[in-house]
């Protein structure tokens, strides 16, 4: 059986290189193939405009420059790890979730080429991380998180709807990095809410502490019983997510977020929370869809 690869989006910005040095180490770390893609529309004008002379269109040039310069990089950087390359001739969205129905995950930088600078996340990261059929690792964060210095990968331990697939991707990263796997659930007490459960017991705010721990036992258990040798640490914290998983991003190598899909339905399909993360996290996030 094949292996699906790992795609990386390439376009020569400067974000682009560090995916790609991201996805070399991700692809060693897992065994697979990578594979560079470069979406550009100039092959789809090329047979309807008059030229008068036999040199190639520059953007020719430059897609082809963009991934042979990509293909060096990944060579360069671990030769061991089997690299092909491909122009398409599409949007850079719509290249990347046509290759994402057949890949183990997308890699996107997390702004691409011309985009304004100092924006927190391009479009097209956004848009793919909304709408693909895989698991989508936007590579943005500090010097440490993008080294995997940390040692851990995160997850945030969202319902189980839409959970389920970012647990098994999660404990399968940390498994391939060999480190700890800290799983965070997030809870909140609200401020009007004086009754107690009658099936808990303690305050209020103890029970929602309480639901948020047997629902994190509840989601995590089937996977930890299947990878005994895997340390994970499960903590609920009171807080919302959003602000809980970006402070504690600053210390983890890849936070993990699930995202539910909901076929024929348009827009982002994305949560507050993965969007968020996808904005200000401090190490590579990865969306990790599941169908509903």
């Amino acid at each position: 059986m094949t292996e699906l690869p790992l795609v990386v989006g390439v376009d020569g910005s400067e974000s682009s290189l560090t995916a790609i040095d991201w996805a070399v180490d991700e692809a060693a770390r897992h065994g697979l193939p990578l594979r560079l893609v470069y979406a550009s529309l100039w092959e789809r004008y090329e047979g309807v405009m008059p030229s008068d002379n036999r040199e190639r269109p520059s953007e020719q040039v430059m897609a082809e420059h963009v991934v042979a310069s990509a293909a060096e990089r990944a060579r360069l950087r671990d030769p061991d790890v089997k690299t092909a390359t491909d122009i398409l001739p599409e949007e850079a969205v719509d290249a990347l979730l046509h290759e994402s129905e057949y890949a183990f995950a997308v890699v996107t930088g997390a702004r691409g080429r011309g985009e304004i600078k100092g924006l927190l996340l391009g479009s097209t990261g956004l848009g793919v991380a909304a709408h693909a059929h895989c698991p989508v690792i936007v590579v943005r964060g500090d010097r440490a998180g993008l080294a995997g210095t940390h040692e851990r990968v995160l997850l945030g331990a969202g319902d189980p709807d839409t959970a389920g697939e970012a647990v098994r991707f999660a404990f399968q990263e940390a498994e391939a990095r060999g480190c700890v796997l800290d799983v965070v659930r997030a809870w909140r007490s609200p401020a009007h809410e004086a009754a107690a459960h009658p099936l808990l017991t303690g305050t209020p705010a103890h029970q929602h502490e309480q639901r948020a721990s047997a629902q994190l036992d509840r989601l995590l258990d089937d996977a930890a019983a299947a990878a005994p040798g895997l340390r994970v640490r499960r903590t609920t914290v009171e807080g919302t997510a959003r602000k809980v998983l970006v402070d504690r991003s600053a210390a983890a190598d890849l936070v993990v977020i699930g995202a539910r899909r909901r076929p024929g339905r348009f827009g982002l399909q994305l949560g507050r929370v993965a969007h968020t993360l996808l904005h200000h996290a401090q190490c590579p996030v990865a969306v990790v869809p599941q169908r509903s």
